[in-house]
């Protein structure tokens, strides 16, 4: 789910080359899209030029210089590190959640299996750890950085010119963008899932009960329902940028209404049979507003954090007063006992909750920015080359950890919330994420095969930042966050596309 662009030109004399006059600064983001500059990472605030790509020919003693040169707006386009540092907390977060969860006994001939996050007020964590919207804000904005196409600063609809969307129609487009996408789906997924079948069949022959390997091969697959729905969006992402071309703001108010209305038939008229189509209008709430926020960003019309501050307050109170007025749960995640899940299919409150983390995260950009550039640089890289795999083998990894507990060292898990479970959140994760950590060396390599193509001589020649994740460039798909100056736009120049992934 992560792709770079590299720099398409040497090194050039300075860091403020000739060409059109600076413009301002953009003011909601201030930092530039590279790895860092500066102590800290924080990057400055300059008049960005509209200059080529090209490092300067200060040479390796200057590498906050040659850094700021690097991701400058123009020719080359870069990544927007605020996209990419989204989707790697959030990565992060699902993985936090979902290794809380666990609550697993084994009497010798069935495993059960519960959930810790069922009891007293552990819903509370559901707030703030269930991310997937900010998984799906990531994604829509990763589309729409790929699609979009150059147009004249300043235009109020923020215009999105989608040549192949009009000369084939939407469906062809649509699948022009999945295509693109897919080799870095497929690959990871049939090694995930041929695995697990072969798994299936051996680990029986190894020792390990039958009846546990079943239990654990159903739950493990459930994760791929997020790709199917993720290609769904992909697909119709050429119509919503046409739709919000011509629609703007009112697109953004229409997809948060439908999932709203669906579900007013489903509770207020009987009308079961209509949540399943939630399952796609729900996420694309967040997905609509990544859409929207790349717009934004190439407009440097970003709403101001008082606006993103107060819409986030508005949609908790909504939220809350859902919860009391309303038939939906505390928990944001299905929870044993509960009548119905917040997320099978979405509901308003998962809605609500999607404006929620949207919002705050959009008014917390700066810092995000500031961090993925410094301090977080590597964490931010190394989750963006390898979230599929992560996302993927989670789960299995969790599940390692049990059987070695319960089956290896015939040891019952801790009860949930006690002393001794809070004493052993700290090993438990950390065997977790070793366990993840090895699975992801072995299976990453199917999240991102062109990798494998540079021979020693292209890694010994790259630039310390495209080593660490920021200029390399992948020709096999990977969904591309880049950004073309997203946090240092010209205001008068055209906004340069992004590169073709």
């Amino acid at each position: 789910m992560a792709v770079v662009d590299a720099p398409s030109a040497p090194a050039a004399p300075s860091d403020r080359p000739a060409g059109p006059p600076a413009a301002r600064p953009d003011r909601t983001a201030g930092h530039l899209a590279g790895p860092g500059s500066g102590r800290g990472g924080v990057g400055t605030r300059t008049r960005p030029a509209q200059v080529s790509g090209k490092t300067s020919a200060t040479g390796p003693h200057d590498p906050t210089r040659r850094r700021r040169a690097s991701a400058s707006p123009g020719g080359a386009a870069r990544r927007d590190v605020f996209v990419d540092a989204v989707r790697a907390l959030a990565t992060l977060a699902v993985l936090s959640v979902h290794w809380l969860m666990p609550e697993a006994t084994w009497d010798g001939e069935r495993l059960g299996i519960g959930n810790a996050l069922s009891h007293g007020g552990a819903w509370t964590l559901t707030w703030v750890l269930q991310v997937l919207p900010l998984l799906f804000f990531a994604a829509g904005a990763s589309a729409a950085y790929q699609l979009w196409r150059s147009v004249p600063a300043g235009r109020p609809d923020g215009a999105a010119h989608l040549p192949t969307a009009r000369r084939q129609g939407v469906v062809t487009a649509g699948w022009d963008v999945v295509r693109r996408r897919l080799p870095r789906i497929w690959r990871p997924v049939a090694a995930f899932v041929g695995t697990w079948a072969v798994a299936v069949l051996v680990l029986p022959t190894l020792g390990v009960p039958e009846e546990a390997v079943r239990q654990v091969a159903r739950i493990a697959p459930q994760l791929l329902w997020f790709l199917g729905v993720y290609l769904l969006l992909l697909a119709v992402t050429p119509a919503l940028l046409r739709a919000y071309r011509a629609w703007g703001w009112r697109l953004v108010a229409l997809v948060v209404a439908a999932p709203l209305l669906v579900d007013a038939l489903r509770f207020g008229a009987g009308v079961d049979q209509v949540a399943v189509v939630n399952v796609l209008l729900g996420w694309a709430v967040p997905y609509v507003l990544g859409i929207t926020y790349v717009d934004l960003v190439r407009r440097d019309a970003l709403p101001s954090r008082r606006a993103l501050w107060l819409t986030a307050a508005a949609a908790l109170a909504a939220m809350t007063g859902l919860v009391v007025v309303g038939p939906y749960p505390l928990s944001l995640i299905g929870m044993p006992g509960d009548a119905i899940s917040n997320l099978g299919p979405p509901t308003a409150l998962a809605v609500t909750h999607a404006v929620l983390q949207v919002s705050v995260a959009l008014a917390v950009r700066d810092a995000v920015v500031r961090w993925a550039q410094g301090r977080g640089a590597v964490l931010v890289t190394w989750v963006a080359a390898r979230s599929m795999t992560l996302y993927l083998w989670h789960l299995t990894a969790m599940f390692v950890v049990i059987g070695v507990v319960l089956l290896g060292l015939d040891s019952p898990l801790p009860v949930s919330w006690s002393a001794d479970w809070w004493a052993s959140r700290p090993l438990w994760f950390g065997a977790a994420a070793l366990v993840l950590g090895a699975l992801a060396t072995v299976f990453g390599r199917f999240e991102a095969p062109a990798a494998r193509t540079a021979g020693p001589a292209a890694a010994r020649t790259a630039e310390p930042g495209e080593r660490a994740g920021y200029a390399s460039v992948s020709s096999e798909g990977r969904v591309p966050s880049t950004a073309a100056g997203a946090a240092s736009r010209p205001a008068r120049a055209r906004a340069a596309a992004p590169a073709a992934p």
